[in-house]
C-alpha cells in the first residue's frame, strides 16, 4: 500500500514536472517571436526615422534655394531673366517663412496662417520658436543691406512627425505589454529605464529595487537585444510569468499537502489502532481479574479447611502468602483501564518488599542487592502497580541471566524524580532491540507472550506520568533498565514541567 501510495505520489509530481517544462518552453518561444516582431518594428522605425532626417534634409535645400532666389529677386542689378527666380520663389507651398530686417522687425511671412499673421503677438511666438531652433539663413542684398530668413517644419513634415512619434509609442507599448504577461523592463545600455511593464510602479522608482530586478531577470533568461541604429542597441529585460512562477512551486506545495495528509493520516491510524489495542488490554484484564475471582475464594476457603485439619502453620503461612499474592495480580488486573490512585510511599520500602517475595520463588543462585539512598525515599506511585512492575523487570533480568547470577537494584533520590535502575550480568539486549523491547509481542522465550514489559511501559508512563527505558546494555555483560517516578503528583500529573534525564 506504502508503495503503491508512494508510485502514485511520484508519477503526480514528474507530470506535474513536465507540464511546467512544457510552459516554460512555450514562454520561451512567445518571448523569441515577441522579441523578433519588436526588432521589426523597430527596424520600421529606424527606416520612418531616416526617412523623416532626409525629408528634414530637402526641406532645409528648398529653404535655402527659396532663400537664395529672393536674394537675387532683390537685388537692383539683376540682369537675368527673373521668371525662373520668381517661380522658385512662389512654389513653396507648405513650409512657414517669416522674414525680418536687421533690426529684427518682420516684414513679411510665407504659409503662415491668417488668424496668427493679424495677431502680432502670436507672429512674435511663432518667430521666437523658430530662432530657438536656429532656424534661419542670412539674405544679403547689398553690402551693407541683409534682412534673416527664419523657416519652420512644412505640414506634411509636422505629420510625419507625429506619425513618428505615434509609431514610437506604439513600439513601448508593444514591449510592455506582451502576450505573456510577464514582468518586463525595457532598458539603455546604462540600464537607463525607458518603459516597464508587469511590475509595481511604486518599487519602479527606487534604484535599488531596479537594479536587482535587472540583475534577477538576467539571471533568468539572456536579455534580448533591440537595435534601434548602428550606434544605439537597448535591451528587454523579461522574467518567467507569475502563471509559470507559481506552477514551478506547485509540486513542492503538492508534496507539501500529501505529505501533511499522509501524517495526519498516519496519526489517525495510529489513534485508532492504540484506542483498539487499550480497549483489548482493558477487556482482557478485566476478564483475567473475573475469572480469577472465583478460584481464589475457593482457596481460601480451602486454607480455613487445612487449618482445621491441623496442618502445620508454616504450610498454611506460605499457602496464605501466595493466595494473597493472587489477590493482588487480580487487583492489578482489575485496575487496568482505570485512573489509578497515586499516593506518597517509600520506594525503598516497596522494592525490599519486592524482593523477599520473589527471593522465595526464584532461583537460589541468583544474588539480589539494593543500594542507593538509605532512608526513606519517598514518590507518588500506585504499589500494586508499581510492583508488578518490578517484577516484570526483575523476572526478565533472571531469565537473561539462566537463572544464575546477580540483579542489581540502584534508588537515586533527586529533588524532583526517583531514578530506579535495575541491573542485571545476562546476555544483553542488541542495539537494534532497545527500543522494540517494549512492544507488545516482543519476546526471546519458546513459550512468552511479549506482554510484561509493554504492560510494564504502559503502567509507567500512562498512569504514573514517568518514564522507562533501556538506560544501557552490552551484549554478553548485561542490561541496565532505569525506572524514572515524579516525586510530586497532583490530580495525575506532574507539578513540575522538568524533563526525565
Amino acid at each position: 500500500m506504502a508503495a503503491f501510495a508512494a508510485i502514485i505520489v511520484f508519477v503526480s509530481l514528474w507530470y506535474t514536472n513536465v507540464l511546467v517544462g512544457q510552459i516554460a518552453k512555450e514562454e520561451q518561444m512567445k518571448a523569441r517571436s515577441w522579441a523578433k516582431a519588436i526588432q521589426r518594428k523597430a527596424e520600421l522605425v529606424n527606416y520612418t526615422q531616416e526617412l523623416f532626417e532626409k525629408i528634414r534634409e530637402e526641406e532645409t535645400k528648398r529653404v535655402k534655394i527659396w532663400a537664395m532666389a529672393t536674394e537675387e529677386a532683390g537685388k537692383p542689378d539683376l540682369d537675368t531673366d527673373p521668371t525662373l527666380t520668381l517661380e522658385i520663389i512662389t512654389s513653396n507651398k507648405t513650409i512657414p517663412i517669416i522674414q525680418t530686417n536687421s533690426d529684427g522687425k518682420i516684414t513679411s511671412s510665407t504659409n503662415i496662417d491668417e488668424s496668427i499673421t493679424k495677431d502680432s503677438l502670436k507672429m512674435r511666438q511663432v518667430l521666437r520658436a523658430m530662432k530657438e531652433k536656429g532656424n534661419f539663413i542670412k539674405i544679403n542684398y547689398a553690402e551693407d543691406a541683409f534682412n534673416y530668413m527664419f523657416y519652420g517644419e512644412s505640414s506634411v513634415f509636422a505629420e510625419l512627425r507625429e506619425v513618428l512619434e505615434d509609431q514610437i509609442q506604439s513600439f513601448n507599448k508593444d514591449i510592455t505589454s506582451n502576450s505573456a504577461s510577464a514582468p518586463v523592463i525595457y532598458a539603455t545600455e546604462n540600464d537607463s529605464i525607458l518603459d516597464f511593464g508587469n511590475l509595481d510602479s511604486v518599487s519602479m522608482n527606487y534604484s535599488t529595487f531596479i537594479n536587482d530586478k535587472i540583475a534577477e531577470m538576467k539571471e533568468a533568461n539572456e536579455p534580448l537585444e533591440i537595435h534601434l541604429n548602428e550606434s544605439e542597441t537597448n535591451y528587454i529585460y523579461y522574467a518567467d510569468s507569475p502563471l509559470l512562477t507559481k506552477l514551478k512551486y506547485y509540486p513542492f506545495i503538492q508534496l507539501s499537502v500529501i505529505g501533511l495528509f499522509l501524517i495526519f493520516a498516519y496519526y489517525l491510524f495510529s489513534t485508532a489502532r492504540k484506542s483498539e489495542q487499550n480497549q483489548v488490554w482493558v477487556g482482557m484484564a478485566k476478564e483475567t481479574a473475573h475469572q480469577l475471582g472465583t478460584p481464589l475464594s475457593s482457596l481460601l476457603a480451602w486454607v480455613e479447611v487445612l487449618r482445621a485439619k491441623g496442618v502445620d502453620d508454616e504450610t498454611i503461612k506460605e499457602l496464605s502468602q501466595d493466595i494473597g499474592r493472587l489477590e493482588t495480580v487480580t487487583e492489578r488486573f482489575s485496575k487496568i483501564g482505570a485512573k489509578p490512585n497515586l499516593e506518597q510511599h517509600d520506594v525503598n520500602q516497596v522494592i525490599s518488599n519486592t524482593i523477599s517475595y520473589l527471593k522465595n520463588r526464584l532461583s537460589k543462585n541468583v544474588n539480589f542487592s539494593q543500594q542507593g539512598s538509605s532512608g526513606e525515599v519517598i514518590a507518588s506511585m500506585n504499589v500494586p502497580l508499581l510492583e508488578w512492575v518490578l517484577e516484570n523487570i526483575i523476572k526478565n533480568g533472571v531469565d537473561a541471566i539462566g537463572g544464575d547470577g546477580n540483579i542489581d537494584i540502584n534508588i537515586t533520590d533527586q529533588s524532583q524524580f526517583v531514578y530506579i535502575d535495575i541491573s542485571d550480568n545476562g546476555k544483553g539486549i542488541p542495539k537494534g532491540q532497545r527500543k522494540t523491547v517494549f512492544e507488545p509481542g516482543f519476546t526471546t522465550k519458546q513459550r512468552g507472550w511479549g506482554l510484561g514489559l509493554s504492560l510494564t511501559k504502559r503502567i509507567i508512563e500512562n498512569y504514573h506520568s514517568g518514564k522507562v527505558f533501556v538506560k544501557s546494555s552490552e551484549v554478553g555483560v548485561g542490561t541496565t533498565f532505569r525506572i524514572v517516578l515524579n516525586k510530586n503528583m497532583q490530580n495525575g500529573r506532574n507539578i513540575h514541567s522538568y524533563s526525565f534525564l
